[in-house]
């Protein structure tokens, strides 16, 4: 894999871009040796579903657990989504090709992920859904590019998981396949709100696949 690989990963919610760094010890595979790890942190603000409490967030929240039918904070994930962007763009400024970033994520980062990868104007290497949901109402496929179409997406989900439904992660391979995108959902039995060894080799496989 040549050095101008980005993987860009977004944590979940009260968590931190260097409490994950460890994760990239788990991709040990020659193709993904030279790959360049960012992973950035949320800024803080108040969340509702945790009573206002100030925690590392990259938008706001209404309610937890979450579910296929839980509301959404439109403006703020939109929001979010443009921070999001302006990180693939000073990447692709500093002479990386949009098609040579991967945009992966856990949780609300996962959320954020599919929201981003799919309202970027460009295509990406591929986007990789952790535990997440659809965090805009389903309309926004209508915003879709055809270059965005083109990214390849990964959804993993835990059938035990019991913050984010898995009810909530089903309901993003509909939304892709209407949108004619390309994806692969898996399910992990017994998986709570976590990320397992198991997904990991098989995320490293898939990665490795849409080099």
């Amino acid at each position: 894999m040549a050095a101008s690989n980005v993987i860009i990963w977004l944590h979940g919610l009260g968590d931190t871009g260097p409490a994950n760094a460890a994760l990239r010890s788990f991709f040990t595979k020659p193709q993904l040796k030279s790959a360049k790890w960012h992973f950035p942190t949320a800024p803080r603000s108040p969340v509702t579903c945790n009573r206002g409490a100030v925690l590392t967030s990259w938008f706001d929240l209404p309610e937890i657990p979450i579910t296929a039918a839980s509301p959404s904070c439109q403006e703020d994930v939109l929001n979010a989504v443009r921070g999001v962007h302006t990180m693939i763009d000073d990447k692709v400024a500093s002479g990386i090709d949009a098609s040579r970033i991967f945009l992966c994520g856990f949780s609300q980062g996962g959320a954020l992920t599919l929201a981003s990868s799919m309202l970027y104007p460009e295509t990406l290497a591929g986007a990789v859904v952790f535990s997440g949901w659809v965090p805009l109402d389903s309309n926004f496929i209508e915003k879709i590019s055809p270059k965005a179409k083109k990214t390849p997406v990964f959804v993993a989900h835990g059938d035990a998981d019991e913050v984010v439904h898995f009810a909530a992660g089903q309901a993003i391979p509909p939304i892709l396949a209407q949108a004619g995108v390309k994806h692969e959902f898996k399910a992990f039995r017994g998986l709570g709100h976590s990320i397992s060894p198991e997904e990991l080799a098989h995320l490293e496989r898939w990665l490795i696949s849409n080099l």
